[in-house]
Parts: structure tokens; C-alpha cells; sequence
């Protein structure tokens, strides 16, 4: 190839690398020879003289739940135009998470790392600067890493106001189950944002009308028949996710209680069941998270300096769930 260029294997190296310090009218004959001969350079070797394995990876929670794989199309919209391939490495145990970091993102694996709600202990971010892994996360933070959140707190407090318009008074909550073995903390910082707004109205939120248990469907439902089933049970619930609030929707179905003219519910990310289901909702941008974690990853791999992703903030959906409290009766199937 360099003799047929008229050129030296380092010229033909150069351009192949875009490195600079070759003329443009030389790098276009060496291109032209590239392109007769239908030349592809080894990724192998490419990778090797660049001293990277131009390959992210991405450590998800349970890749297949509707929120993460909305944020994984995200960070493929921008990493599937980039250089780098990208690897997933799914978390759905304990000891899946405990080797997260520690068998999956090694530099001689990935350069750089996504990791998705999961909260990073200090001797976890250590050994990824030790080992010289970019780390950025999202849906979580921490303090000596980039990282894109939303407030988690506010969508709480946004939630409930809407329900406290509404002349709910007795209102429940349905979450994750606190100190899980995940270290997932959005679900606290949603309730927090609940209780906030209550005192602030005057009102107490009584140990039995809050829920925390495994985060899915099935669990909401079990804990919403435990809230339906009280003396005076809650004429509204806030669940931390949409599907737990679907949950929530078949619990109230099962119990012939009419959402919304006996019982009002609200979620909270606005996945895509929640728009067919008629939920209302809190919507925190999802895909657009996936996104700014994935530019904020190649920006620091570029050595440049951003430390948190801008993302919109957090808003509240109105669609068919939330009803003013009082104006239709229950319905209880026979």
C-alpha cells in the first residue's frame, strides 16, 4: 500500500490513525490507494496503538425493567455514533452487584463506565481511578463523579400536591423497600418529598398507610390490597414508579374499587404503559438521561471537565387516575 501511495509505512500510519502532520493532497492519494485496494484496518490493532479497548460499558439494574431500558436507548442514541462499541453488564442479585466493578469494569475490559442507580461506595471509586476507568453516574450521585439525577424529592412533592388539590386527605404511599440490597434510594426520596408536603398541609402519614416492599408489579399489588383492606382505607396512593402504580390499578381492579371516583393514584417516570393505562404521572426524562450520562462520559474521556448533566426538570402528567376526593362512590363488584 505505501509503495503503491509513492509514500513510507509511517505516512500511510498517520493517516490511517487521522493523526496530524500529513498533507492534505498525500492524504488523499493514500486514502484513494485505501479505498482501491478495499482496505480495513484491524480494530485489534487499532485499539492497541491508541492504548484503549475503545469499548464502554454500561453496569445496569435490571435491564429489562421499562425505566432502564428506556435510559440504555438513550446512551445508545449517542454511543451508537461514536467510536466506541458498548457492553452491558445486568445486575439482578447481591452478588451480581457486589462483582459489578470489580470483574466487569477493569481497564483491560472497558475505558470508561455507565453505572445506572446503583450508589458507589469510596473504595468502589478508588479502584476505578486506581485502575484508570471514567466513571460517571446516572440516577444517583456521587460526590467525586460525574453524574446526571434528577429531584427526586420535588417529584414527591409534586405528586402529592396534586392529590391535596384534589381534596385527598387520606393518602397512602407504595414503594421500594427501604435499605434493599441495592442501595436504590429513589423510592426514600420520593416518599420525602410526600411527608414534606403533607406536614406542610397539616396532615400525618400513619405507619400503616405506607408500603415498601420488592420493587414490581406483583408487590404493589399485594401491598395495595393490605391498604384497601384497613378500617379507613386511603381514598389516594402515591407509588414511587409507574409500575408499581399499575400494581396499585390492579389491585383496585381486583377489589371493584373505581379508580378514580374511589381511589385516586399517581406514579412516577412516565414509561410507555403508564400513557395506555391512562396513568397520571410524575415524567422525569428518561431516554434524555441515557443520553447526557453518554455525553458526559465521552467528554470526560476527552479530559474536559463537566461534572453534572443539565437535564428538564421533573413534571407532573394529568391523565385519568386522579379525581376530586368525594365526587363518585365506590363500585364493589358483587
Amino acid at each position: 500500500m505505501a509503495e503503491r501511495a509513492g509514500v513510507g509505512v509511517g505516512t500511510v500510519s498517520r493517516v490511517l490513525n487521522d493523526s496530524p502532520g500529513v498533507a492534505r493532497a498525500t492524504r488523499e492519494r493514500v486514502r484513494a490507494v485505501v479505498d482501491e485496494l478495499g482496505y480495513r484496518p484491524s480494530a485489534a490493532a487499532r485499539r492497541l496503538s491508541l492504548g484503549r479497548t475503545m469499548t464502554l460499558g454500561v453496569v445496569a439494574p435490571f435491564f429489562t425493567r421499562p425505566s432502564v431500558v428506556e435510559r440504555l436507548r438513550g446512551i445508545d442514541d449517542v454511543l451508537g455514533d461514536s467510536p466506541y462499541d458498548l457492553m452491558l453488564f445486568n445486575v439482578e442479585t447481591p452478588e451480581q452487584r457486589a462483582a459489578a466493578l470489580t470483574r466487569f469494569a477493569r481497564r483491560d475490559r472497558v475505558d470508561g463506565v455507565i453505572v445506572i442507580s446503583l450508589p458507589l461506595a469510596d473504595a468502589e471509586v478508588r479502584a476505578l481511578r486506581r485502575d484508570g476507568v471514567r466513571a460517571v453516574v446516572v440516577d444517583g450521585a456521587h460526590r467525586a463523579l460525574p453524574h446526571v439525577t434528577i429531584d427526586d424529592v420535588e417529584g414527591g412533592r409534586m405528586a402529592v400536591r396534586h392529590l391535596l388539590d384534589a381534596g385527598h386527605r387520606r393518602v397512602a404511599f407504595v414503594g421500594d423497600r427501604e435499605g434493599n440490597p441495592f442501595g436504590f434510594g429513589s423510592s426514600q426520596r420520593r416518599l420525602e418529598g410526600m411527608t414534606e408536603v403533607l406536614a406542610a398541609a397539616g396532615l400525618e402519614l400513619p405507619p400503616e398507610r405506607v408500603r415498601r416492599g420488592p420493587h414490581g408489579r406483583a408487590a404493589a399489588h399485594a401491598m395495595t390490597a393490605e391498604l384497601l383492606a384497613l378500617p379507613s382505607p386511603p381514598t389516594a396512593i402515591f407509588a414511587a414508579s409507574d409500575v408499581q402504580a399499575l400494581g396499585v390499578l390492579d389491585a383496585a381492579a381486583e377489589a371493584g374499587v373505581d379508580v378514580p371516583g374511589a381511589l385516586s393514584v399517581v406514579g412516577f417516570d412516565d414509561i410507555d404503559l403508564a400513557d395506555a393505562a391512562g396513568l397520571t404521572t410524575v415524567r422525569q426524562p428518561l431516554r434524555e438521561s441515557g443520553r447526557a450520562g453518554a455525553r458526559l462520559l465521552l467528554s470526560v474521556l476527552d479530559e474536559e471537565r463537566a461534572q453534572v448533566a443539565p437535564l428538564p426538570a421533573v413534571q407532573l402528567v394529568r391523565r385519568r387516575t386522579v379525581g376530586r376526593h368525594g365526587e363518585r362512590k365506590t363500585s364493589v363488584r358483587a
